[in-house]
């Protein structure tokens, strides 16, 4: 009886440990040691990028761009040269377009993913990043959001507005005689 409890104590430890909790015991799933490995992602300022047409601005792209390293050296690169890879970022964003083909409000997640890959390369020298993505990567946050120069404005039903204010109310000034002694 008591080496049965040993032995549920035991796997009980195993099954709770750090290795396990992270997925790396028991399952099918193969990690990716590239973007899954803890402290290897580098969340980076926010860009704001122009989007023109016809040498025209409409708005501008608002990019959250995240940065994953090849490993926790790699990502301690990034972070030293942090002020100089954003510089990269910045000039590259306002150098060329970023639009979509068709729509110049959308950004063209491709292309912007290859140039700010690029810049990181130049800045880091090769090897050093495995991806950069925008946001968290999914349809919930897709990390870019258009924003007009000149929203349009919804107009207010006329039911909605308050054509007078009501009174104000008036209260008794005081005096200066009151109960001063």
């Amino acid at each position: 009886m008591r080496r049965a409890l040993s032995l549920i104590t035991l796997v009980a430890a195993l099954m709770a440990s750090p290795a396990f909790a992270a997925g790396h015991g028991g399952g099918d799933a193969k990690p990716d040691k590239k973007t899954n490995d803890p402290g290897t992602k580098v969340d980076m300022p926010f860009l704001i990028a122009p989007m023109n047409k016809d040498g025209v601005l409409l708005g501008y792209a608002y990019i959250s761009p995240k940065v994953i390293g090849t490993s926790s050296s790699a990502v301690l690169a990034v972070r030293e040269k942090l002020a100089f890879v954003q510089d990269a970022f910045v000039r590259d964003v306002n150098a060329a377009p970023i639009s979509a083909p068709g729509d110049p409000t959308q950004v063209d997640r491709a292309l912007l993913t290859r140039r700010l890959t690029a810049d990181l390369q130049k800045v880091l020298g090769p090897g050093k990043v495995a991806k950069v993505y925008f946001g968290d990567d999914t349809a919930a946050d897709p990390g870019i959001q258009f924003s007009p120069l000149h929203p349009t404005q919804t107009p207010v039903p006329a039911a909605l507005v308050d054509e007078t204010a009501p009174p104000a109310e008036t209260k008794p000034a005081k005096t200066a005689d009151a109960t001063h002694h």
